[in-house]
């Protein structure tokens, strides 16, 4: 973490699947679930088939890199999910009001399992007058439950969802749209995430640095090209950069520069 010794940033975006809480948990087991219920719906085993769609290892309980769930908004998973049935033989009208009755979204909290204490992590960010914001491929109702059971909901400047209508990772409008509401630079921005798309973004969009995650589907070698830096898990980040930044810059000053902050409308 050296790179960062004398790089100020005004705010970091987090990538949310596979950064801050598990990937493969919480979407793997979704999948499962969908096809479950499925079977239950219509009487037969689509449970490979969804699998394969959706990009997920049922043997090795993995995410794939290139796979849909990586950075498809859940209406197109969905869509993709009445093509499943669909293939299965199952009439267009008849498949989608199967997975209408099948389709559920994951649950954010039983499903999320974070990599670190991410109240922590955020709050000595936080500390620093660093501004948080998450930039998600997920809907805005999970991902605010799940910041809410976190309890980090009011340590987050700013959020964008997939069903925001700004357009998805990985071009730069999301990281764009986030440093207008910010009112910061992207030069003077943190990215981290643990896929391609969330790497592509930020070179895009011209982010100060760009770290890579190596906890969710990406790998040394796909993210090596298009990161700053590569960690293993945000733990690193808390370890390494934060809580020592902190330790060498605590001031009385620090803690009065928040008094002024707010969360931006766009949040809530």
């Amino acid at each position: 973490m050296n790179l960062l010794k004398n790089f100020k940033p005004q705010a970091i975006i987090f990538d949310k699947d596979g950064t801050l809480i598990d990937f493969d948990f919480m979407w793997g087991n979704w999948t499962l679930q969908l096809a479950d219920r499925l079977q239950a719906s219509i009487g037969l085993d689509v449970r490979q088939a969804l699998c394969e769609c959706y990009g997920y290892d049922m043997v090795r309980r993995k995410i794939l890199p290139d796979g849909k769930l990586t950075c498809t908004p859940m209406w197109q998973l969905r869509e993709l999910m009445v093509d499943v049935v669909a293939s299965a033989g199952i009439p267009g009208k008849e498949a989608a009001c199967a997975v209408a009755k099948a389709w559920h979204v994951p649950e954010p909290v039983t499903l999320a399992k974070p990599f670190t204490d991410i109240q922590k992590l955020f709050t000595n960010i936080h500390r620093l007058g660093i501004k948080i914001a998450i930039a998600t491929t997920d809907d805005r109702e999970p991902t605010h439950a799940l910041l809410e059971a976190f309890r980090v909901e009011d340590l987050i400047t700013t959020m964008v969802c997939a069903d925001d209508g700004i357009k998805a990772k990985p071009a730069p409008d999301v990281v764009t749209a986030i440093c207008q509401r910010m009112n910061v630079h992207p030069r003077d921005v943190i990215v981290v995430g643990d896929t391609v798309a969330d790497l592509q973004m930020a070179r895009s969009a011209q982010v100060g640095y760009a770290i890579g995650v190596l906890s969710g589907v990406g790998s040394l070698a796909n993210l090596t090209p298009l990161a700053d830096i590569l960690i293993d898990t945000i733990d690193t980040l808390q370890e390494s950069f934060i809580l020592k930044q902190y330790t060498e810059t605590q001031r009385p000053e620090a803690d009065e520069g928040l008094a002024s902050w707010n969360p931006d409308p766009a949040y809530s």
